[in-house]
């Protein structure tokens, strides 16, 4: 079997703590990385890339923010889809203002005003939780799209209203504009989000996520052995904000090219991502993954299967993906809280005691 072990032989705390313990898992995701950079680019076409890969992978570096703010801190957010609208916008003026600059620079400067937005918008959160701080982020939400609507140096006085981004290169090939490659577009986010997953992953393990999960199991307590709820509930936001406007500005900059934010980035973006880290799973860097793929995917199988195979209305099959999506939130909520994460590990488990599952 694939998951055949016969003991514990961890002999160091690296071992111990190492995030792949499993020698297959550890080959499986060298392998599945190679195949991400060094295959994928080659075999894919335009279409795969604008309707599966470049929506996956920036959502995913949306959900794994999300995740740190509301799996791993227990700080519940409304607001992703307004702080995806800050990087976007700070990707935009940076992009216009500086156009010299390499725009992986400006999509890394994005992350961090979104990050400073974010913390401002975090303080409610050292007064109130639970509702009351979700309120308090879908205030923010509707603010920060009320506030790129109305004020038009952010969208540089366009006629329109719309932001459109200019072409830039990286190492002389272009990632934004009209004529951009689908495998530099595809490779171009790919790293921020292999970089994010590992950023997040080690936070998440560090004192920080621990400090993290402490507020996020039972803040009083947390605060009494020491924990400064000031400092760990601020640092989620941050970090999650971070994560949110990296993927705003690649969602903008690279993959639409051109925003409205009324539109784009609603609050249908932010219960979007809000359904991803459910249905994946709170609390797990893959479940982020795993949402992000699922909700991905989701309306391109129900196309081909209701639209081109079945022959059904194109409106019935949306209305059909709001069913199922909505089905599933219930059902993961009812019988795993924990999403497709907890479904993937109980099947490691399994398979690590197969055949003998006592």
């Amino acid at each position: 079997m694939l998951y055949r072990e016969a003991g514990d032989f961890s002999t160091t705390y690296p071992q111990d703590s190492q995030t792949f313990p499993i020698r297959f898992d550890r080959y499986r995701y060298y392998f599945v990385l190679f195949v991400a950079v060094f295959v994928m680019p080659f075999v894919m076409n335009d279409y795969l890339v604008n309707s599966i890969f470049l929506p996956f992978l920036i959502y995913a570096i949306a959900a794994i923010g999300l995740n740190i703010l509301t799996g791993y801190c227990g700080q519940v957010s409304l607001g992703t889809g307004g702080f995806m609208a800050v990087g976007a916008y700070a990707c935009y003026k940076l992009m216009t203002a500086f156009p010299d600059v390499n725009i992986f620079f400006h999509v890394i400067i994005a992350g961090g005003i979104t990050a400073l937005v974010g913390t401002a918008f975090g303080l409610p959160s050292l007064r109130i939780k639970g509702f009351y701080l979700a309120v308090a982020t879908l205030a923010a939400q509707f603010f920060l799209v009320w506030l790129f609507n109305k004020v038009a140096w952010f969208y540089n006085y366009s006629a329109s209203g719309q932001i459109n981004a200019p072409e830039r290169t990286v190492f002389g090939i272009e990632v934004t504009g009209p004529n951009t490659e689908a495998w530099a577009t595809y490779l171009f986010c790919l790293v921020f989000t292999i970089g994010a997953a590992i950023v997040a992953r080690n936070l998440t393990r560090g004192s920080v996520g621990r400090q993290w999960m402490a507020i996020r199991d039972m803040d009083i307590a947390a605060e009494i052995i020491g924990v400064n709820p000031l400092k760990a509930k601020l640092t989620a936001f941050a970090v999650s904000s971070f994560f949110v406007g990296i993927s705003g500005a690649l969602f903008f900059a690279v993959y639409l090219g051109a925003v409205e934010v009324g539109e784009v980035f609603g609050i249908q973006k932010s219960f979007l991502v809000l359904f991803m880290i459910i249905i994946g799973g709170l609390g797990s860097i893959f479940g982020a993954f795993a949402g992000a793929a699922f909700l991905v995917v989701l309306p391109v199988l129900l196309k081909l299967v209701g639209v081109d195979l079945m022959g059904w209305p194109t409106d019935i099959v949306a209305h059909f993906q709001l069913v199922i999506v909505g089905g599933l939130i219930i059902m993961f909520l009812i019988l795993e809280p924990h999403g497709i994460a907890q479904l993937w590990r109980v099947a490691k488990e399994k398979l690590r005691l197969w055949p003998f599952p006592h």
